[in-house]
């Protein structure tokens, strides 16, 4: 009897082999495609992407590509499922974002870049006003309230 700790390199694979089959499974039910459909935009053939779904192939980053693309989901997302990219660095925000099922990986990634270019162009605003975040280098906390003219249509 094996101890489930001491296991070898090729087992390791395997367990990839099926981690990305089935990730690619959930994330085709989530596209709402057959594997037919899938098989014909990601232009591989129906039996190897069946075969892949169930663990009994691991795909090649370029497969896992044309997968991606017939998935309309980032193909990092795919790389980092099947081990070939480590997961990116995180943070509470970016983790909740990777982590909420009920997002497509279009949506989850659009989030992620929308949130990465806030927080870059705080973090250069930031250094812009001498370390002051936009709020206190604003005038919106003072008192003094201007009047603006009435609205005129012309």
């Amino acid at each position: 009897m094996e101890d489930s700790d001491s296991r070898g390199p090729i087992d390791l694979v395997a367990d990839l082999g099926k981690d990305i089959g089935e990730y690619i499974r959930q994330q085709r039910g989530h596209a709402q495609i057959s594997l037919r459909q899938l098989s014909k935009l990601a232009g591989v053939s129906n039996p190897y992407l069946s075969q892949i779904e169930r663990g009994l192939r691991k795909p090649s980053a370029e497969i896992l590509q044309q997968i991606a693309k017939g998935l309309r989901i980032s193909a990092e997302a795919l790389y980092v499922q099947a081990g070939i990219l480590d997961a990116p660095a995180g943070g509470p925000v970016t983790d909740a974002i990777r982590a909420a099922t009920e997002l497509t990986e279009r949506q989850k990634q659009v989030l992620l870049d929308v949130y990465e270019t806030f927080r870059r162009a705080n973090a250069h605003a930031e250094n812009d006003q001498g370390n002051q975040s936009t709020v206190e280098g604003s005038d919106v906390d003072d008192d003094k309230v201007t009047e603006r003219a009435p609205y005129t249509k012309e």
